[in-house]
């Protein structure tokens, strides 16, 4: 039976650096060959087509499950009675996944890190206890919680692979994969 994979929730109050954050984990630890999952929590309905087009207009018009199909990608929406647990969302994600990184579950999982911007806030959302890392700009006394800037997601990403990915990545790192950011804030 194979085990579960490794959940890492980003969490932090609106506007901290959470997406960002995460583009950067994503990229470090893609670059390294590891095979990310992600999974972004969201308190109000949304959609992931565009209005107007095929599915959308399927989803629309009352099909409970809609999906996309490509070449190179397989998208699926269906309507829920209910939130997903982590379990299930980890489930969701398949075998072909290392680590699944959540952003927003602010009370879920048991591995958070959260994010913290001066800009922001001077104030946690968790306490230190609650936290595998913290990453911030504000000088916050969380006693032996690793603490990293909000520029430093290759740093986070080595802890994280340290603690939970210790075999060799199963796929060789892609050349395709940048490590440069790409927008602001999130």
């Amino acid at each position: 039976m194979a085990t579960r994979i490794p959940v890492v929730s980003v969490v932090g109050k609106s506007d901290s650096g959470k997406t960002t954050l995460m583009e950067g984990l994503i990229r470090a630890l893609a670059a390294r060959g590891w095979r990310v999952a992600t999974v972004k929590h969201h308190i109000h309905d949304f959609d992931i087509d565009i209005p107007g087009k095929d599915s959308w207009r399927h989803a629309r018009a009352g099909a409970t499950v809609t999906m996309i199909s490509a070449p190179d990608k397989f998208g699926v929406v269906r309507r829920v009675d209910r939130e997903r647990t982590i379990d299930e969302l980890v489930e969701a994600a398949g075998p072909d996944v290392d680590i699944l990184l959540t952003e927003g579950f602010k009370r879920a999982g048991d591995v958070r890190i959260e994010v913290s911007r001066a800009a922001r806030s001077d104030e946690l959302i968790c306490e230190p206890d609650q936290l595998f890392a913290l990453v911030t700009d504000v000088a916050y006394d969380v006693g032996q919680v690793p603490v990293f800037g909000l520029d430093d997601a290759d740093g986070l990403a080595s802890l994280i692979e340290r603690t939970f990915l210790t075999a060799t990545p199963p796929v060789a790192a892609s050349p395709a994969v940048s490590a440069a950011p790409t927008g602001s804030g999130a």
